[in-house]
């Protein structure tokens, strides 16, 4: 089977080596989004897609917009592919291209839709706090991922995944899947199944503003927001910016889900002093671990936080490095 592979990050790299690594299949070519300029230096960064590609000296193709690209596209009409797979690769793709290869368009998401449509699905799914999710393989039409959905798999979601975990699994239950779908769409064995609009959730491109923490908001809340949005959520503290990467809900409704040390200082929950501060206020500090702060419901654990121009570091690190005191707050502007 002949294959054109459209991706760009890290979460589509798992599915493109299984492709390359498989006898059924014969990748043709990649398609993946122009270089970009990173890090100190400004120099220009292949995506991770590229890196792949080119240690199999496949051809890569990198319009700016490839609905628009005429090159691209007459080497795509002219290359002969079976099937184009779409691996998050960023760019919406033209009906002209869609109606190319002769299997379709098969795209990879990261969410058992129709919940989740849309670039975020991973990012979302935790911010919602659901206790599972998973990832379909379907047939791409001019719409939003509405296309028919052709496999699903699924997979819980624990209270401490964050959504760099979950990419990480997803990318790889997503992989085999894929595999699964175009040997199964190539002998006929597989049905594809519309989607029921009306059932559908949308997961939109993240805003600078979706990272602010907001400490009037309970700890499940604040919780769901830093893992969905790893490692991006941010606050203040003495008046400089802090990142929150890590966190736990002291609650005892999920003490079975986390570690041991963890459940063990809920258990002490009753023990600890004041828990009626103002929220975004340190109301204790659990030794070795970081400090509890209060918010609009509940105590949130800070696992781990990153100053601004520092490097991440232990909640416990923090806690004695700025020598942090009970009643400080967090969230404080003036």
């Amino acid at each position: 089977m002949k294959v054109v592979f459209f991706g760009t990050p890290h979460f589509a790299v798992p599915t493109l080596e299984k492709l390359l690594n498989h006898p059924e299949f014969e990748v043709l070519a990649v398609v993946t989004q122009p270089d970009k300029r990173r890090e100190r230096g400004n120099q220009l960064i292949p995506s991770p897609v590229k890196t792949i590609a080119t240690s199999f000296n496949l051809p890569i193709w990198q319009p700016q917009r490839v609905k628009k690209d005429v090159e691209t596209l007459t080497q795509l009409k002219q290359i002969g592919a079976d099937v184009f797979v779409v691996v998050a690769y960023g760019q919406i793709l033209s009906q002209e291209i869609l109606d190319m290869p002769k299997f379709g368009c098969v795209n990879l998401h990261g969410s058992i839709l129709p919940k989740y449509r849309g670039a975020a699905p991973i990012q979302w799914c935790l911010y919602n706090g659901e206790t599972h999710t998973g990832i379909t393989t379907m047939l791409m039409d001019a719409g939003m991922d509405t296309g028919a959905m052709l496999l699903v798999a699924t997979t819980p979601l624990g209270l401490l995944d964050n959504a760099q975990d979950l990419a990480q699994k997803l990318s790889a239950i997503g992989a085999d899947l894929l595999v699964e779908t175009l040997l199964k769409l190539e002998h006929q064995e597989i049905k594809p199944i519309p989607q029921e609009d009306a059932e559908a959730t949308y997961a939109p491109l993240i805003k600078k503003e979706d990272y602010e923490l907001d400490w009037s908001k309970s700890a499940f809340a604040l919780h769901n927001q830093i893992r969905g949005f790893y490692p991006n959520c941010t606050t203040t503290f003495r008046h400089l910016s802090l990142k929150i990467t890590a966190t736990a809900p002291l609650n005892s409704a999920y003490s079975q889900e986390i570690p041991p040390a963890l459940k063990d200082l809920i258990d002490k929950f009753p023990d600890l002093p004041n828990k009626s501060g103002s929220p975004g206020e340190v109301v204790s500090i659990a030794k070795g671990m970081g400090a509890i702060v209060q918010t609009g419901e509940g105590l949130l654990l800070l696992r781990e936080v990153q100053l601004a121009g520092k490097r991440p570091q232990s909640g416990w690190d923090f806690v004695n490095g700025t020598r942090l005191a009970l009643g400080e707050r967090l969230g404080i502007m003036n």
